[in-house]
């Protein structure tokens, strides 16, 4: 079967599933998106991996798992989503150590978390991405044609036939415009000191639209 690289388009709040968080991968060499709802935790594990420049104080679950790897020259080669049941995904992951492979079965969110922090390609089946991918709707409040405003993004079908989930990207960020840039950063420390990761991610989103 034929192997389809993707890419992280985004990450956001599930407005219809309380406490969940809608993960978009995007296919490399083409337009379809594969939304997966993840849990808040997972969530922001990406979320961190992602903003390169938020350093936990304390390692995360899925940053010790990657200092207990390098430890132990265990390399994560790739992440595979092979299969898709009832709405949930399915993933490996490829390791290798001593130039010995091994398959590790893993939720997706896990996996994709994983994959982030050994900079690892992410990739599904074509099957499975003619069947779960969609098409986004884009429509930006100031610029159509610019993806990175605030984009109100619709999920037309996520994961089960007939449930969709609205999503709205940089809404829960519009309290901090209002601040400064020396006060976002302010906050942004205080949010890291504390743990408070989603805060933290939210503020660096702010802080990069102004530079």
């Amino acid at each position: 079967m034929s192997l389809v690289r993707l890419k992280i388009k985004g990450i956001s709040y599930s407005q219809t599933q309380n406490g969940a968080y809608a993960l978009i991968l995007n296919e490399v060499d083409g337009d379809r998106k594969l939304p997966i709802v993840i849990g808040a935790f997972e969530a922001q594990s990406i979320a961190i991996a992602l903003e390169k420049e938020i350093k936990p104080p304390r390692p995360l679950t899925h940053d010790l798992f990657k200092n207990f790897a390098d430890r132990y020259a265990i390399v994560i080669k790739q992440v595979i989503i092979h299969k898709l049941v009832d709405g949930v995904f399915y993933s490996s992951i490829i390791c290798e150590r001593d130039k010995v492979e091994e398959i590790v079965d893993a939720r997706t969110s896990d996996a994709i978390a994983l994959a982030l922090r050994f900079d690892a390609p992410i990739f599904t089946y074509k099957t499975i991405l003619d069947k779960a991918g969609i098409f986004l709707k884009f429509s930006s409040k100031e610029n159509e044609e610019n993806e990175d405003d605030d984009d109100s993004i619709v999920v037309d079908e996520i994961l089960q036939e007939g449930e969709t989930v609205e999503i709205e990207s940089g809404a829960s960020s519009q309290g901090y415009r209002e601040l400064t840039l020396e006060e976002l950063y302010k906050e942004l420390d205080k949010a890291v000191a504390n743990e408070d990761y989603e805060k933290a991610v939210k503020l660096r989103d702010e802080i990069s639209k102004r530079k």
